[in-house]
């Protein structure tokens, strides 16, 4: 279980954007965090990676106190996280990116079922460098794939998967987050707006103003959200 416990961080220039965190992430299930925009959802899930570090307060995985932990750390111990914009590798081709996610050679066959879920074309892009000849969307498919085959990792993070991605893509995505929830032993926590993947989720949390205002089951949560007038989390709903 992923705990967070009273969680604060503020910039280099004084804002306070998490003020007071606490959320518990269970064991293999999909945990959605959503909220208004600017409310600190993504410096949350960087909080977890150890791209940003807590000003204040503990992190616990499965009892171990991350606090302190680096990206590596983290990384190596089974958290694994998709950047809402992707990261560009010059000189490292599709292929040794999902090779080094997978820490292993992987056939064409794994290749090709890698991105498929992703609505990518296996043979078309395996072999391509994953630099600035791609599209933002195809950049986001590629990453949300390396993560994807990180066969080792307990916690996947995703911050909003469904950004710049197509319909038709978006719709495999959910099938490959189906079929993670069915593996027990791997959790699931995803930054969303997008009425489709909260309708999968386990929990949903809510997180406004630096807090979590509300967290319960999808079936307490969401009926809620979906009645508030204006609510940033309805207006993906037809996506």
């Amino acid at each position: 279980m992923l705990e967070l416990k009273d969680i604060r961080w503020t910039t280099e220039d004084g804002e306070e954007i998490l003020k007071g965190i606490n959320l518990s992430v269970p064991d293999g299930k999909l945990t959605v965090v959503t909220g208004p925009n600017g409310g600190g959802k993504t410096s949350l899930a960087k909080v977890v990676a150890g791209l940003y570090k807590a000003s204040d307060g503990k992190i616990f995985i499965d009892d171990n106190d991350i606090t302190d932990w680096s990206i590596t750390e983290r990384s190596k111990n089974g958290i694994a996280y998709a950047f809402q914009q992707p990261v560009r590798f010059k000189g490292l081709t599709v292929r040794d990116l999902l090779e080094i996610s997978a820490e292993r050679t992987l056939s064409s066959v794994e290749i090709c079922s890698l991105l498929s879920e992703v609505g990518l074309c296996g043979r078309e892009y395996m072999d391509r460098e994953a630099d600035a000849s791609l599209s933002g969307g195809e950049s986001k498919r590629i990453e949300i794939a390396t993560v994807l085959a990180r066969k080792n990792a307990k916690m996947l993070v995703f911050d909003e998967p469904e950004a710049g991605i197509d319909l038709w893509s978006f719709t495999n995505l959910i099938k490959a987050f189906e079929e993670i929830k069915t593996d027990h032993s791997r959790s699931l926590l995803i930054i969303s707006h997008q009425e489709r993947i909260m309708n999968i989720a386990d929990y949903i949390a809510v997180v406004a103003d630096g807090k979590v205002s509300r967290m319960g089951t999808r079936e307490e949560i969401l009926p809620t959200l979906m009645n508030e007038t204006g609510s940033a989390c309805c207006s993906l709903r037809n996506k």
